[in-house]
């Protein structure tokens, strides 16, 4: 014969097995602050070791250009001081050649004719040198006289030229890369008729604009 109260027992285990235990179901509200707030910091800290990691990058990469340029401008410029000195040597066989004129060169025995080839040919390979070792030499003849490259030595009277423009080169100048090694030292145009007479249409357009200022009055 059935037991009337097993069934409700049953149903009584089978309820209370399916109900969640109010202790274990869910975490108490403080204990899922400090996991929200330990997920935020670690997220924080994330984010900060990023940060460091990506500026250590940028400045590596900085350190490396600036090495790199470092190494390329000690290339080019450890041999300004040895090329400025070199550079009297190069004046010197310069002007030497062009101080005996054609009709003593042409009369010259074969000894001296040979002397005056062989230093010739030395002026010649010493500016190959120097090019190639990044010096070269430039003589603004004609050109606008520039502060930052030429050296003006003093002022001529030429009114075939503008004002300001180089009418002589005393010496020559010469670059390293981008740097002056020496600045070339030059005679500068004063102008003269040619800038006077550039000022007298102005002069005149100004009267006419006065005249016209008065008309209009």
């Amino acid at each position: 014969m059935t037991d009337p109260t097993a069934r409700p027992a049953a149903e009584a285990a089978t309820d209370a097995a399916a109900e969640p235990d109010g202790e274990t179901a869910s975490p108490p509200v403080n204990e899922a602050n400090k996991i929200a707030e330990l997920v935020e910091a670690l997220a924080r800290e994330s984010a900060d070791y990023k940060d460091k990691h990506l500026r250590t990058l940028a400045e590596m990469e900085n350190l490396r250009r600036r090495t790199e340029r470092e190494v390329a401008e000690s290339r080019i410029y450890a041999i300004a001081s040895f090329a400025r000195d070199t550079l009297a040597v190069a004046d010197n066989m310069a002007r030497a050649l062009p101080a005996l004129d054609a009709a003593l060169r042409d009369n010259a025995d074969a000894n001296v004719t040979a002397l005056l080839d062989g230093v010739a040919l030395t002026e010649r390979e010493l500016s190959k040198v120097l090019e190639k070792h990044g010096v070269r030499k430039f003589e603004p003849q004609g050109q606008k006289f520039d502060p930052n490259l030429h050296q003006a030595m003093y002022e001529v009277s030429d009114p075939a030229l503008p004002a300001g423009t180089v009418a002589q080169v005393v010496q020559a100048g010469y670059m390293i890369g981008e740097r002056v090694l020496r600045p070339a030292l030059v005679a500068v145009a004063k102008g003269g008729p040619k800038a006077e007479a550039a000022e007298q249409p102005a002069n005149d357009n100004a009267g006419t604009a006065e005249q016209d200022s008065q008309d209009v009055d």
